[in-house]
């Protein structure tokens, strides 16, 4: 009597957290595919260095270090300290993220040059959260700002200012994943860690300084 042998057993069902992976792994894929052969690489290396953290903290502390920047120096000192302040903030909330998470980064990513040993993992994009900091940082110090810029009569980029800082942080995160740096979830997390970075800096430092102004 011949046995027969049992069929194999189905394969699992990948699991939910495994199916998103894969689905931003293709999209992001797609993306860089499309356009890679049309976008030039020095534009978008061009805005990887514009959203770099070796060109933002040295930028906003030469700043902060010459009073005459601004012809308001009390009030232009507590937008750059804003600045400051939420740059190191992204800085305690993207490395431990990225060390804890350990995405790797596309396979197709190529010529990047990398800081710190955390620079090696993709979750989530360093770059999209600083510039998305910045721009919420500037959409909430817009009065200030627009003071300032009249007094230096540049009226004429008073009403185009904030459309050119928001473009500015939507294009660059954009480029992580047509640079092939990053997953389009990478930097959709990326971003919004930086306005809720922005949020709080803001709110808090402004807290902070109300109080002691009332003390």
């Amino acid at each position: 009597m011949v046995s027969k042998s049992s069929p194999p057993s189905p394969a699992p069902a990948p699991s939910l957290l495994r199916r998103i992976v894969d689905f931003d792994t293709a999209i992001s894929l797609r993306l860089y595919t499309l356009t890679h052969p049309i976008l030039p690489y020095y534009f978008l290396k061009t805005l990887e260095i514009s959203g770099d953290g070796f060109l933002f903290f040295p930028l906003v502390l030469s700043l902060l270090l010459y009073p005459l920047a601004f012809s308001d120096s009390k009030n232009s000192n507590i937008f750059l300290i804003n600045l400051l302040l939420g740059g190191i903030l992204d800085l305690i909330v993207i490395g431990p993220l990225k060390h804890l998470i350990r995405r790797p980064r596309p396979v197709y990513n190529k010529n990047m040059f990398l800081s710190f040993a955390v620079d090696h993992w993709s979750f989530p994009s360093g770059h999209s959260s600083r510039v998305s900091m910045i721009a919420t940082l500037f959409y909430l110090s817009s009065d200030f700002i627009r003071d300032v810029l009249i007094q230096l009569q540049y009226d004429l980029i008073v009403d185009y200012l904030m459309l050119i800082v928001i473009g500015w942080a939507a294009t660059t995160s954009c480029s992580r994943v047509l640079l092939g740096r990053h997953f389009v979830f990478d930097v959709i997390a990326g971003v919004l860690l930086g306005i809720l970075e922005g949020l709080f800096v803001f709110q808090i430092f402004n807290y902070v300084t109300l109080t002691s102004f009332f003390k």
